[in-house]
Formats: structure tokens, sequence, C-alpha cells
């Protein structure tokens, strides 16, 4: 395994074993525009999957997802209600899958590190790529924005 492979396979276990388990979040940091932000690491797999498999964040509030893409695949992080998944997801077939960023999701190559940093309004989303055949084979995860 290449060192760079070890290595983020290595940090990737730290973390998860530093988070116990789904939705966690860490305290917040300075956002760009000077807010600040709850950070989440997320973490985008080949086997189609969104670790953790769900987040609560705070309504009304910036939060920063930093999200890897810890595969060979390209993936996306979208965000968004079930009727914006499903509009992304008819747009993204018509388009021929290309990853590109948006103000509410963006593309993640293979061992990538983005952040997307949105304010979400309370209610229930979805995070999900888009990537043909991922989201259907099930790549999405629920996101609880509360007061």
């Amino acid at each position: 395994m290449p060192k760079r492979l070890l290595f983020f396979a290595i940090a990737t276990i730290a973390i998860a074993a530093a988070c116990g388990g789904g939705g966690a979040t860490t305290p917040p940091s300075s956002a760009p525009g000077g807010g600040d932000a709850t950070r989440i690491e997320v973490r985008l797999t080949d086997s189609f999957r969104i670790e953790p498999g769900d987040f609560q964040v705070p309504a009304g509030e910036p939060v920063t997802f930093v999200v890897t893409n810890a595969g060979v695949l390209d993936h996306e992080f979208f965000v968004g209600d079930e009727a914006a998944q499903d509009t992304h997801d008819k747009e993204m077939l018509s388009g021929g899958g290309m990853v590109h960023d948006e103000p509410t999701g963006i593309g993640v190559k293979p061992g990538e590190t983005k952040e997307l940093t949105i304010t979400l309004e309370a209610g229930s989303m979805f995070a999900g790529c888009h990537v043909p055949g991922h989201y259907a084979g099930g790549m999405k995860t629920a996101i609880t924005a509360s007061e």
C-alpha cells in the first residue's frame, strides 16, 4: 500500500474512533465570511456509503462539511431535500454524470478532501452522491437541522 494511502487509512481510523459514532460534530471554527461554523468530517466510500450514516446540525447556522473521498471513484456530496435530490439526479444523468461544484454540493476526486459550508433551515434533508448509479445504490444519508 502506498505510504500516502496508509497514512490516510490510519488518519481515517483515528478520526472515526475519536468521533465515536454517527452524527459527530466538532466545535465551531471560523467560517468563510467571518462567522463560526460547526465542522463535520464526512467520508465517501466506493461501497456507496456516506459516513457517518446521519447528521444532526444546528439550523440557521453555518455548517462546514469536510468531505474526503476515501475511494478510487469520483464522488460528490450534494445537500438538499428529496425534491432537490431528484432534480439533481436527473441533471447528472442528462449531463453524463459530470461532477462539479455548486452552492449546495461539491465534486470530490479520489483521495481529495474538500469543504462545503452551508446554512440549513430547520427540517430534514439528505446528502447524496449522484454520480450515475451511486444514489440508486444507496449513497445517501439523512441530515436533520434543528434549533
